[in-house]
């Protein structure tokens, strides 16, 4: 089991999988693995397709991954915090979030 923290910067996604032994990961930082991985076209199609609805440019979504390895949704946050995984995972988030901010990408 794991958490998924997926952020979308525009039409950018950048996905990674939270792994600890514990309920609540937010309760010791120390103890977590990141891997950046691929979502499942359906699920990143479903994402953008959210924001899209709601006329949002970027949000932070947060799922959860079951044993089997499928994927549920708990919740988007506009404004999610995503900056501590970029020194874990080397995605260029804050870059990224520049650029929309500058207007350089949609």
């Amino acid at each position: 089991m794991a958490d998924l923290r997926v952020l979308i910067v525009g039409r950018q996604v950048f996905a990674v999988r939270i792994t600890s032994g514990l309920l609540d990961w937010r309760k010791d930082y120390s103890a977590l693995s990141y891997d950046v991985i691929d979502l499942p076209r359906t699920v990143e199609k479903a994402l953008l397709t959210y924001l899209d609805h709601y006329g949002l440019r970027s949000g932070s979504f947060d799922l959860a991954e079951d044993q089997k390895g499928d994927l549920w949704w708990l919740e988007l946050n506009p404004n999610g915090q995503w900056g501590w995984l970029e020194p874990h995972t080397g995605l260029q988030m804050a870059a990224t979030f520049a650029a929309l901010l500058a207007g350089e990408i949609a």
